[in-house]
């Protein structure tokens, strides 16, 4: 069934797209008038869009024969893209077990442009009020996952995503000095796991750990969260214990040497 063109399409990104697209099935690479005749566009509208593209880093220009290739640009999304999916097939197993253990809802989330970007989700029968879903974006300084992974980074880059994307308060328990956040998160690493005390949402609390690949660089963390009513001082620190005990389950899955 042919894909049906949308009412609002951008023919300028749609054309740069295929072009990528033509690219990439070529194997020695294609030159303006070529791409101008298969797309049966204008040469110098074909000349924008690769010199844009060129720009960005996602084509490469070789001048002995003015031929477009693929750019590194496009290598390195590839490979981030494949990356997350395999770490989150092996991780997978690991959260649908702590679900089963603790009854409670599981996320898994990456860094991604200073924000957690929710790669994945294992919900409990248990009902939880929590606004979150895969893909939705949160921020670091608020959110047991994202100071999981803070906390593994250095202070230089830390300041660098505070200043870019501030320290809002959310609720009335949000860290939002940067000294103080600094000094958490030596906490955080020293003891393993972070907590989110109703900091991003009220009447919820969540646990989070890193997540290590064969590097020894964080890649991604995961979270256990529930109501307040649920999570009580005496619990938290049962599950503080089991956390720790599945971050490195999941990192020596990805080649972690713990």
């Amino acid at each position: 069934m042919s894909k049906k063109e949308p009412n609002q399409l951008i023919k300028s990104l749609d054309r740069a797209l295929t072009i990528l697209e033509k690219l990439l099935e070529s194997e020695n690479g294609m030159g303006v008038t070529e791409l101008s005749r298969e797309l049966e566009l204008h040469k110098s509208t074909v000349y924008r869009l690769l010199d844009t593209l060129k720009y960005r880093g996602y084509l490469e220009k070789n001048e002995d024969n003015q031929k477009y290739i693929a750019g590194i640009k496009l290598f390195e999304l590839s490979s981030r893209v494949l990356n997350d999916i395999d770490s989150r097939i092996r991780v997978r197993p690991y959260l649908e077990e702590l679900m089963e253990k603790t009854k409670e809802t599981i996320h898994l989330g990456i860094l991604d442009d200073g924000e957690i970007i929710y790669l994945d989700k294992v919900e409990s029968n248990a009902t939880i009020r929590m606004y979150s879903q895969i893909g939705r974006r949160v921020p670091v300084h608020s959110t047991s996952l994202g100071k999981a992974i803070l906390a593994h980074l250095s202070e230089k880059k830390v300041r660098e995503i505070v200043n870019d994307k501030g320290m809002e308060a959310k609720t009335e328990n949000t860290i939002t000095d940067i000294n103080e956040l600094l000094k958490h998160l030596k906490k955080v690493k020293k003891q393993g796991y972070a907590v989110d005390d109703e900091e991003q949402e009220e009447n919820i609390r969540c646990i989070a750990a890193p997540v290590f690949n064969h590097k020894g660089e964080v890649i991604s963390s995961f979270s256990l969260s529930a109501p307040i009513s649920r999570m009580g001082e005496e619990r938290m620190e049962k599950l503080k214990k089991l956390i720790v005990e599945y971050s490195n389950k999941m990192s020596r899955s990805l080649g972690y040497n713990i």
